[in-house]
């Protein structure tokens, strides 16, 4: 029973981009390790960029940084 967990930051995905995740991540468990769709499980998590750090910084404060 394989259990993915996707970590995104919370900048405007998609439900259609989400149910590309859910299905390509299935998929790709199905072709490799033949494993079954339906007990596989896919877990996306959207973050907030306050949350997300690179480096020593936020990635909110990067991105500011980068609209300068």
């Amino acid at each position: 029973m394989p259990y993915v967990n996707i970590k995104v930051t919370d900048e405007n995905v998609t439900q259609e981009q989400k149910q590309a995740l859910i299905a390509g991540t299935t998929q790709l468990l199905v072709d490799v390790l033949d494993k079954n769709p339906a007990t596989t499980f896919v877990v996306i998590d959207e973050v907030s960029t306050d949350n997300w750090g690179i480096g020593f910084d936020q990635v909110t404060k990067l991105r500011q940084l980068a609209d300068t």
